[in-house]
C-alpha cells in the first residue's frame, strides 16, 4: 500500500535516553507522543490511519517496558508502517544517570521495586522476552547527543526532507522586536508603500504592495547582497547539526515591506528547507 503512515515506537531502558530520541525526531518532522494510555490504542491506531492531517503522517511514540508489549501488538494496520526503536544502556551508566538526574526509577513509583538496582534489573527482564533483531537497537552508554541525533537522522531521516528548518516572521519595530529571532533584518530603507496612497490600507500580501516592494533597485541590490549571506549561511548551519534558524525582517509598522521581504524569502528556501511563515503584526494599525 502507497503513503503508508510511518509509526517510530520508541521503549527500552528506562533513562536509556527515550526523551532525547523524541526531541531530535521531532525536530525530524515527526509528530511526537509520550506514555499515551494502553486504552487508546485502538482509537488511535483508527484515527491514524484514516486521517488526511499531515501531522500524522511520521508519529513517534514513547512507551514504558509495561505497556510495550500491548502497544507492539496493537500498532498494526495496512495503512500503517511501524519500526520499533528499543534503547539500551550499560546498568551503571543507568545508575549514574538517575543518580545525577535525581529522578525516580517509573518502578519505584509503581513500587513494582523497591531499590534502583532492582528496579533496573526487573525492567531488563520484562523486555527481554520481547527484544527481537528486527528492532532498531541502540545502546547509548557512550554515545554524545551529536552522535545519537546522527544515528537517528541516519536511519529515519529521509533525504528528501531535509532536518534543518526556517521560520521567517514579518514584524513592525513600532510593536516591539521578536525576542527569539536568531538573526534580525531592518528593511525600513526599501522604498516605503505606506506613503502611495492606493496601498496603504494594503499589506505586503497584496499582489500590488509586493510588486512595489520588489520592483525597485534597491530591494534587488538588497536581496543579491543578502542571500548571498543566507545561501552560505544556511548551508553551514544545517552542516554543523543546527535544527532550527529564525529570521525576523522588520519594518516600521509591519505591514507592507517586511511583509513582502518575507513573503520573498520563504518562497526562494521553501522547496530547500522546511520553512514556516509567520506575520506578527500584519493584521494589527495600519497608520506606520
Amino acid at each position: 500500500m502507497e503513503n503508508k503512515k510511518e509509526i517510530v515506537l520508541i521503549s527500552g531502558m528506562s533513562g536509556a535516553g527515550k526523551s532525547a530520541v523524541s526531541r531530535v525526531l521531532e525536530d525530524m518532522g515527526y509528530f511526537c507522543m509520550d506514555n499515551l494510555p494502553v486504552s487508546l490504542i485502538g482509537d488511535f491506531v483508527e484515527m491514524v490511519e484514516t486521517t488526511n492531517d499531515i501531522r500524522y503522517t511520521q508519529i513517534a511514540l514513547s512507551t514504558s517496558a509495561a505497556d510495550f508489549p500491548e502497544f507492539l501488538n496493537s500498532l498494526k494496520g495496512e495503512g500503517l508502517e511501524v519500526q520499533v526503536l528499543f534503547l539500551d544502556c550499560e546498568d551503571r551508566e543507568l545508575l549514574s544517570r538517575y543518580k545525577s538526574t535525581r529522578r525516580s526509577h517509573p518502578l519505584l513509583l509503581s513500587n513494582s521495586a523497591n531499590t534502583l538496582e532492582e528496579a533496573i534489573s526487573v525492567e531488563r527482564a520484562m523486555f527481554q522476552e520481547y527484544r527481537q533483531d528486527s528492532f532498531f537497537n541502540l545502546d547509548t552508554t557512550y554515545m554524545s547527543e551529536k552522535e545519537l541525533k546522527n544515528r537517528l537522522i541516519k536511519h529515519f531521516g529521509k533525504t528528501q526532507d531535509p532536518t534543518f528548518s526556517v521560520s521567517f516572521i514579518s514584524f513592525g519595530y513600532k510593536h516591539g522586536v521578536p525576542m527569539d529571532a536568531d538573526l534580525m533584518v531592518d528593511v525600513r530603507f526599501l522604498p516605503n508603500p505606506f506613503w502611495v496612497a492606493e496601498l496603504r490600507s494594503l499589506t505586503g500580501n497584496d499582489r500590488a504592495v509586493y510588486d512595489y516592494v520588489m520592483d525597485n533597485d534597491q530591494t534587488r541590490e538588497f536581496l543579491h547582497y543578502f542571500l548571498l549571506f543566507t545561501n552560505y549561511a544556511f548551508r553551514e548551519y544545517a552542516k554543523e547539526g543546527k535544527n532550527h534558524f529564525t529570521c525576523a525582517i522588520g519594518c516600521t509598522g509591519g505591514q507592507h515591506r517586511s511583509v513582502a521581504i518575507a513573503n520573498y524569502l520563504y518562497d526562494y528556501y521553501k522547496d530547500q528547507y522546511r520553512c514556516y511563515l509567520e506575520h506578527r503584526d500584519v493584521d494589527r494599525d495600519r497608520k506606520s
